[in-house]
C-alpha cells in the first residue's frame, strides 16, 4: 500500500500521483467512481462488473418500494 498527500484546487480538483495512476492502469479519459462513506472517499476505475452491481443494487432498492399492495392501485386507472 501506497499513501500521498495530495491537494485540492481552487476548482475540487485532484492530481492523483504517477505511480497511483501506473498501478491501477489509468489513462487520460478514462472514468472513475467517486465512492464516499462518511469522510472516505474510494475512488475506483469504472469497468463493466461496476455497473451490474450498482444496477443490482438499484434493481433491489426499486422492488422494496414497488413490490407492494399500492402497486395494484395504478393497475384500476
Amino acid at each position: 500500500m501506497e499513501i500521498k498527500t495530495i491537494r485540492i484546487s481552487d476548482k475540487g480538483q485532484v492530481a492523483l500521483p504517477i505511480a497511483f495512476r501506473k498501478n491501477a492502469n489509468l489513462h487520460k479519459g478514462d472514468k472513475l467512481i467517486a465512492i464516499q462513506q462518511a469522510d472516505k472517499i474510494i475512488l475506483q476505475k469504472v469497468k463493466k462488473e461496476n455497473f451490474e452491481h450498482l444496477l443490482k443494487l438499484s434493481e433491489d432498492t426499486a422492488r422494496k418500494l414497488w413490490d407492494n399492495e399500492y402497486d395494484e392501485i395504478w393497475d384500476t386507472v
